[in-house]
Formats: structure tokens, C-alpha cells, sequence
């Protein structure tokens, strides 16, 4: 292990140490620190999940073991964890399906990153931060993320820098991918976080006039910068997925914001059809028309038939996806990028044009479908409880948000921009990994720490008036 890496390590369990809660922050700003690997004893780490587990090692030893029996003894006072038999049962189907892999190396590492430890930090947020004013601090720390992320993001794409990949490097082909792999993985990123900053700024009601305005600045400054990243980057299924989340957040946002919101969908909408180009554009892109659309449906087409049998109840296992497609997998697909008339017959009459039209494809980790990732990784039991965990969010976000709105505290804005951020997952994860990923598995729970802490505050509200 390098020893810049030691001393960061080092630095950071003092940190977790003497104040947890900066610690936490850090990490929550750090997410996409799992980039830096590296082996303990021959075990494979990341930066990110080392913070977590010292974070959680600090916490356990330091602050629940010595004060075990009085918390055993306060368990339905003190523990009061929305989402608990939810999260129980999704660490059981996760097991299960690492088992269904034989507990091999790359299942456990899957199932420790993408399942154990993203819990970890759930239970550290409802464990270290006390009351929901202090919520916004984890917030800042997701916005300094955001903003680290989408500045490099754009650097790239005036610079050409730093972009591995020479086609995304080359200046007319340009896709930025700031710090991760891959372009979809800046709009994967950004966009959930997005929501969560407009609702933010929506909430904001500081009494000091200028500290208000200085945090509206810097909140809308990032907002601006996400979404130039996320077009850098030309993540179309990011930029969907926040579109249509911020319809939604328009129509519960109230009167005057749901009029602006219908009626720029009907500008938008009847733009659109107007204006040819861009109506063969959009139905193109929604009908997956275009080569990424042909390839994402081969690959639904082999891993339905994938899962069949006995697989359609349990999965394929952890880490275990690309081996089991093996046998369904078709090695490319001919795409009619010409929009050739009898395309079928044409191809197949020449052998000149078949190897024209021919695109290779290559088994992805994941099928890029949000319901099709988690069938194939966790089973029929596992996909369940993970859809039952979205919809009971978005009911509880509803449902809060109405509650709040009654009320008229500006809160409503965060609950509905938490909502819209799983709303922008879900609508991305329809073509993409939006939770396969260390940092995204822990964006994900975060959202569900967020929500709920605000939901415990509004029911003790609720309580203490009746």
C-alpha cells in the first residue's frame, strides 16, 4: 500500500476519532473515493469502503458498546429505523444470492459493497446526527461531491484531458467522465443529486437576508454546473430521467409552480412535434431506435431467456450475470443506421452489406434494466422487497409532502426533491445501473436515511399535538 494512502487512512480514523460526525460528512463527500483501490493482506479495499467501516468501527466501539444495556434496555425508544424489515430481508435475499454464486471472491466483494456497507451508513446517519437540522449538513457534503464531479466533468470536455477512452477524448466526439469509467456514470451520479438541490433551494428560509442569498448562489451555481456536466457527458438517459422528475415536482410543488409546469410541458411537447428533426429525435430515443436502444433490448431479449426455469426464482447470483448470459448471448446485432427500407431482406441478400451493418456486442457486468440488474442479482424474492423499498418510499415522500404543504413549511420542497431524485433513479435505472456501483449504493440508502429521518421528525410533530 502506497504511503500517501497510509497517511490519508491514518488521518482520517483520528478524524473519525475525535468528531465522527466530520468524519461521516467526509466520507458522504468522498463517494467516489471507491476508485482508489488498493489490497490489505491480499484482500481487496477501496478508499470509500475503508472510511465506512472505520466510521462504523469508531461509532460501535466508542459509542454504542459502552452504553449496550441502557440501548438494548430503550431498543423500541431509541432504535426506531424506517425501512428496518425492509433492509432485514434485502441483507437475507443478498445472501442468498451470493450464495447461489458459492460465496465466490466477486459475489461477497459485491454483496459487502453494494449491500452490507451502504447499510452501514444508513444506520450511522440515524445514529450520529441527532435532529433534522442537521440533515442539511449531509446535503452540503453531497453538493461539495457534486461540485468536485461536475467541474472536473467539464474541464474535460473544454480540455480533452484525462478521458481514457480516445473516441470520448477526440473533440467531435467528446464525452466527459470526470473521475469515473464511463460517461453514463457523471449522469447516474449528478442526476438524483440534482433533485435534491432544487428541492433544497426551494426550502431554503434563512432569517439572515445575505447568508440566504449567498447559499441560493452557491446551491443554484452547482445545479447549473451538474447539468453542463451531465451534457458533457451526454448521458441522455440522465437528462430524461431529470425531466420527468421535475414535471413531477412541479405538479405537487403547488398552484402557481403546477400551472408553470403544465404549461411548459405543453409548450415542450407541442415544440417538439412541430418541429420535425426534433420529433423523429424523440421517438427515435423512446422507442430505442438508435444503437444504444437495439443493443439494450438484445440484451433484455437474452436475459428474459436467461431467466427461465429455475432461475426465474433465483436470479443468477451475485457477480454471477455474465457467466449465466454466456449461453444466451448473441455476439452482435445488425443495425440499420441507414434507415434502409426491407432492411431484413436486404442484409441477409449480401454479404457486403451484412458485414456493414454488423455491431458487435459484448456481455455487459448488468442488463441496464432497473428491474431486469436486480431479477438477475437477487432473485424474485430479492427484486420484491427492493421494488416494495422504492414504492414505499415514494408513498411515504407523498404522503409527507402533503402532510407538510397542510402545514405550509417550506420542508415540502426537500421531501419532494428527495422524491423526484428516486423518481430520476427509477426512470435512468429503466435503461442503465442506477444502484450496481459503490457510490451509487450508497447515494441510494442515503436518500432513504434522509427521507426517513424527516418522516420520524413529522410524526413526533404530529404526536406531540394530539
Amino acid at each position: 500500500m502506497p504511503i500517501w494512502l497510509i497517511i490519508i487512512i491514518s488521518a482520517f480514523t483520528a478524524l473519525a476519532l475525535i468528531r465522527l460526525d466530520w468524519a461521516v460528512l467526509l466520507l458522504v463527500a468522498s463517494l467516489p473515493a471507491y476508485l482508489i483501490r488498493f489490497k490489505i493482506f491480499g484482500l481487496p479495499f477501496t478508499l470509500l469502503e475503508t472510511m465506512i467501516l472505520i466510521s462504523f468501527a469508531v461509532w460501535f466501539f466508542k459509542f454504542f458498546w459502552p452504553d449496550a444495556p441502557n440501548i438494548i434496555k430503550n431498543l423500541k425508544n431509541r432504535w426506531v429505523y424506517p425501512f428496518a424489515h425492509e433492509i432485514i430481508l434485502l441483507i437475507i435475499f443478498s445472501f442468498i444470492a451470493a450464495g447461489i454464486s458459492s460465496f465466490s471472491n466477486g459475489a461477497l466483494g459485491v454483496w459487502k459493497a453494494y449491500f452490507f456497507e451502504p447499510i452501514l451508513v444508513y444506520l450511522l446517519i440515524f445514529n450520529i446526527f441527532k435532529n433534522k437540522a442537521e440533515l442539511s449538513r449531509i446535503i452540503w457534503a453531497l453538493l461539495i461531491s457534486a461540485i468536485a464531479v461536475s467541474l472536473f466533468a467539464l474541464f474535460q470536455k473544454i480540455t480533452g484531458l484525462f478521458i481514457a477512452n480516445p473516441m470520448w477524448a477526440a473533440a467531435e466526439t467528446r464525452r466527459a467522465v470526470s473521475f469515473f469509467g464511463y460517461p453514463n456514470a457523471v449522469g447516474l451520479y449528478l442526476g438524483p443529486l440534482i433533485l435534491i438541490f432544487i428541492g433544497w433551494l426551494f426550502s431554503l428560509n434563512e432569517k439572515d437576508i445575505l447568508k440566504g442569498l449567498i447559499k441560493k448562489i452557491i446551491i443554484s451555481l452547482t445545479i447549473v454546473s451538474s447539468l453542463l456536466a451531465i451534457y458533457a457527458a451526454r448521458s441522455e438517459g440522465a437528462l430524461i430521467g431529470i425531466a420527468v422528475s421535475l414535471f413531477v415536482f412541479g405538479l405537487f410543488a403547488g398552484g402557481k409552480q403546477r400551472i408553470a409546469t403544465m404549461f411548459l410541458l405543453i409548450t415542450i411537447i407541442g415544440g417538439v412535434f412541430w418541429f420535425a428533426p426534433a420529433s423523429g429525435f424523440v421517438v427515435t430515443k423512446l422507442s430505442l431506435h438508435d444503437l444504444s436502444g437495439q443493443i439494450r433490448r438484445q440484451q433484455w431479449k437474452e436475459t428474459v431467456e436467461m431467466l427461465k426455469g429455475w432461475r426465474a426464482i433465483t436470479g443468477a447470483g451475485l457477480d454471477n450475470y455474465q457467466k449465466s448470459i454466456k449461453p444466451y448471448h448473441q455476439e452482435g446485432i445488425f443495425f440499420n443506421s441507414d434507415n434502409r427500407p426491407n432492411f431484413d431482406a436486404v442484409v441477409w441478400a449480401s454479404s457486403t452489406l451484412r458485414a456493414k451493418y454488423w455491431q458487435p456486442v459484448e456481455i455487459y457486468l448488468y442488463p441496464h434494466n432497473i428491474i431486469l440488474n436486480f431479477w438477475s442479482e437477487l432473485g424474485l424474492g430479492g427484486l420484491l422487497v427492493f421494488l416494495w423499498i422504492i414504492i414505499k418510499y415514494l408513498i411515504i415522500s407523498w404522503k409527507l409532502a402533503a402532510n407538510l404543504g397542510r402545514r405550509q413549511s417550506q420542508e415540502k420542497y426537500l421531501v419532494l426533491g428527495l422524491m423526484a431524485a428516486m423518481i430520476a433513479i427509477i426512470v435512468h435505472g429503466a435503461v442503465d445501473v442506477p444502484y450496481f456501483k459503490n457510490d451509487l449504493a450508497v447515494m441510494f440508502w442515503l436518500l432513504i436515511a434522509l427521507l426517513g429521518f424527516l418522516n420520524l421528525d413529522n410524526q413526533r410533530i404530529i404526536s406531540s399535538h394530539k
